[in-house]
Parts: C-alpha cells; sequence; structure tokens
C-alpha cells in the first residue's frame, strides 16, 4: 500500500497515478475524508478516555448528592468512550479498505497508456529468414506434438481447455530449463526455494493479487485457500511480519513453483498449444532491499533476465510497459519479450517489476537501521516461465526436417543431446 503521509502531503500526485493507471481517482478524496475521520474520532476518543480516567479518580472520594452526580456522569461518559470506539474502528477499517485499493505510484518516467502504448527500449538478436533458408516454419504445436512432447488433446480430456502433458522429451526440456535456471540465479547469488502453491488470503491480498487481478485467481472456498499464479506470493510473505536487519539486505531469492491461472479476461485467445495455460511452472526471482537500491536492483533483475534469454540463443525486444498495463503493486515493469516466428511478432516471455514499498507495508516486512525502522522494498522478476520458454525453443531453434536445435546451455542438463529428433512423421 501507499504511504498516508504522501497522500496527505501530495494527494495530487495519488490522483496523477490513478489517472495514469486508468483507475478510479476519486477513491483518492474518499480515502482523504476516511483518514481525516479515523484521526478526529481517534482524538476524540482519547479525550473522552482521558475525561473518563479523571472521573474516575473523584468518585471514591465523593459522597451523598455528587457522587451520584459523578456516577450518573460516568455512565454517560461510559456510553460515549463506547460510541467514540466504534466510530474510530469504522472509520479505521474503512480508510484501509480504501487505502488497499490504491495502486502503487507510478514511476514517472514510464509511458502513459494502454496495454499496447509501451516503449521499446532494445532488441537483441535477429530473427530467422525462414524462407531464406528454404521452408515454412511450423508452431510450437506442430513441432511438439512431432517430437512426441506435447499433448494437449488428452489434457483437455482430463482437465479442460489450456490444460496440457509435457511428455518424453517435452518433460525432459522441462526439467532442462527449471535446473539451467536455477543454476544461473544460484551463481548470481539468489538461494532457491520450492515454495507453497497454497497461501493464506493474506499473503496473496498482501502482495496485491486480489484487486484487479482477482478475476484470475483460483480460490478453495471451503478451505480458504488461495492457488498461487506466481511464487511471487509465498516469497514475498515469506518474511511477512518481520523487521530484517539492513546488514542482511539484499535477500534474494529464486523460487520455483507450479502457477494457477483462471485466464478469465482471454476468451479466444491464445487457444492454440500451450502459450496461454491454466496451470504451468515458474522459476521466479525476488529480491528484499532498502528502498534506496530498488531502482539499480530492478535494473539488475533485468539483465539477469536478459542473460539468461540470451543464453537460450532467443531473439528478443525490452519493453518499459505503460502505466495502464502495470500490475497494481508494480511502479515500473520492464518486460522482455522473446520473437515468436509463426505469429510474426515478439511475445512476452519475462517480466520484472520494482513494487518499492508497497508490498512490505502491506504484508508488514522492515528493515532495522540502528533504531530506525522502516519499510524495505520488494522486487520480482520471471527467469523462466516453462511453457512459453518452449513455446520459444521450439519455433526458433527447429530445423527443416522437423528437429529442433538444443541451445549449448541446456545440453548438460539433456544428456549432452544436441538435437530432439522427430519420433513422428
Amino acid at each position: 500500500m501507499i504511504d498516508l503521509r504522501l497522500l496527505r502531503e501530495d494527494p495530487d500526485r495519488v490522483r496523477a497515478s490513478q489517472r495514469a493507471r486508468g483507475e478510479d481517482v476519486d477513491i483518492v478524496d474518499a480515502l482523504l475524508s476516511a483518514d481525516e475521520r479515523r484521526r478526529s474520532s481517534s482524538v476524540r476518543f482519547d479525550e473522552l478516555r482521558s475525561e473518563q480516567k479523571s472521573l474516575g479518580k473523584l468518585i471514591p472520594k465523593a459522597t451523598g448528592d455528587e457522587k451520584a452526580e459523578l456516577l450518573k456522569k460516568a455512565g454517560e461518559l461510559s456510553a460515549a468512550v463506547k460510541a467514540a470506539d466504534a466510530e474510530q474502528d469504522e472509520a479505521a477499517a474503512e480508510a484501509q479498505r480504501l487505502l488497499l485499493r490504491i495502486g502503487n505510484i507510478v514511476h514517472p518516467d514510464i509511458p502513459r497508456g494502454g496495454e499496447d502504448d509501451f516503449v521499446v527500449l532494445e532488441t537483441v538478436g535477429t530473427p530467422r529468414d525462414f524462407a531464406a533458408e528454404g521452408f515454412e516454419p511450423k508452431d510450437h504445436l506442430e513441432l511438439g506434438q512431432t517430437l512426441g512432447a506435447i499433448d494437449v488433446e488428452r489434457g483437455a480430456k482430463v482437465s479442460g481447455s489450456r490444460f496440457y502433458y509435457l511428455t518424453g522429451v517435452g518433460a525432459l526440456l522441462e526439467l532442462a530449463l527449471v535446473n539451467a535456471a536455477i543454476a544461473q540465479a544460484t551463481a548470481a547469488g539468489f538461494t532457491p526455494m520450492l515454495t507453497p502453491a497454497l497461501v493464506k488470503p493474506r499473503a496473496m491480498e498482501g502482495t496485491g493479487f486480489l484487486g484487479q487481478a482477482a478475476q484470475d485467481v483460483y480460490h478453495l472456498e471451503k478451505d480458504d485457500f488461495y492457488l498461487v499464479g506466481t511464487s511471487e506470493v509465498p516469497l514475498a510473505a515469506y518474511h511477512m511480519d518481520e523487521i530484517l536487519d539492513a546488514e542482511q539486505l539484499p535477500l534474494r531469492y529464486a523460487g520455483f513453483s507450479p502457477c494457477f491461472r483462471r485466464e478469465a479476461g482471454t476468451y479466444g485467445k491464445d487457444t492454440r498449444g500451450i502459450f496461454r495455460v491454466h496451470q504451468f511452472d515458474k522459476v521466479e526471482m525476488f529480491s528484499y532491499i532498502a528502498p534506496e537500491e530498488a531502482e539499480a536492483e530492478h535494473a539488475r533483475l533485468l539483465e539477469w533476465e536478459k542473460q539468461w534469454l540470451t543464453s537460450l540463443e532467443l531473439p528478443f525486444q525490452v519493453i518499459d510497459t505503460a502505466t495502464g498495463d502495470l500490475g497494481s503493486s508494480a511502479s515500473r515493469k520492464f518486460d522482455c519479450e522473446a520473437w515468436i516466428p509463426t505469429q510474426g511478432k515478439y511475445r512476452e516471455l519475462t517480466s520484472t517489476s520494482n513494487c518499492d514499498e508497497f508490498q512490505a507495508r502491506r504484508l508488514s516486512v522492515r528493515m532495522r537501521e540502528g533504531k530506525n525502522v522502516r519499510p524495505l522494498a520488494t522486487l520480482n522478476g520471471t527467469l523462466c516461465a516453462v511453457p512459453r520458454t518452449i513455446v520459444a525453443l521450439l519455433e526458433n531453434h527447429q530445423q527443416a526436417d522437423g528437429s529442433v536445435r538444443v541451445p549449448e546451455v541446456l545440453r548438460p542438463y539433456l544428456g549432452g543431446r544436441e538435437v530432439l529428433e522427430p519420433t513422428a512423421k
């Protein structure tokens, strides 16, 4: 959540951020009003309690009519204190409810607009010219079926649309990707983590996934658990309600987990193959760091993502996403989009977000410097979202006979295999 002091001191900045996100601007004034009610009712409560305590000291010393009058007044004060306490709680609850609906303050340098208003920051590598090579590229599903690697028909039979099996070399390819990604992250100083796939409501709400993203979250109502859409959630909540010493920072974790997404707003979009699915595995980077170091850490996370995609020999572009395409927790987000030959365009493979103090305030994760305790910053970055990476690998490294060349970085994790060979013609 945002700092309430910022809201009081510079409400126009918060309004501008909400407007840039395409979110409700009026909520800022509603929150200011609720915050004022909370503070004034708190002052009123304290004044009444003080008067009540002073009166309580007089009653034992009083006699007769004076005592009766004081007792009457004490009863009235008791009722007033209870009413003020209730008003204080109500105002605080309303302020908290509204505060949770306001997104992080957007970074001043990012482009304004919606999903298509991003700015390309860099292009790495050159897409292959398949026409010059003399053959028409196949899409990832056709390749995956030829390799005996992907089975969407049985995935649909067993679980429904947007589910799939990775079989044979497809399963081995996922394991190779995960192991190679974890190896890179470990070499960069990240602690590998296997995280829970089910979390409590506070963990999901604290990371900002029960606001604008709530429609894509799976909820197990009977047990009141949520299935995570990314290991960012359990990694962000890992240090919930803790105070970390500044000397410990930065703390960097690389989480591997299954991810579950309803994809509620994507009806009819990317329905072929495994590009957009309900369940997938992912390696996610997560950092806890001092707020003043957050922008530099964001740049580092992006560099680690670029290192990974470069090692996979994929052509890609880096974009600065626009304000209307940010998650509620992020102040800035960079995406790396790989070239998908059969789509003739770049598609998102990795994403890294700077959440500043937003998640830490919601989850009560703080840092201690001497006697000073304050919220720290959190950042996240996809290293490898497995299905989309397989899509990009198969299409970009396919050969005319339907085989697929294995990038050198993955070969040690595939028994030295240099090429994935078709199992069926």
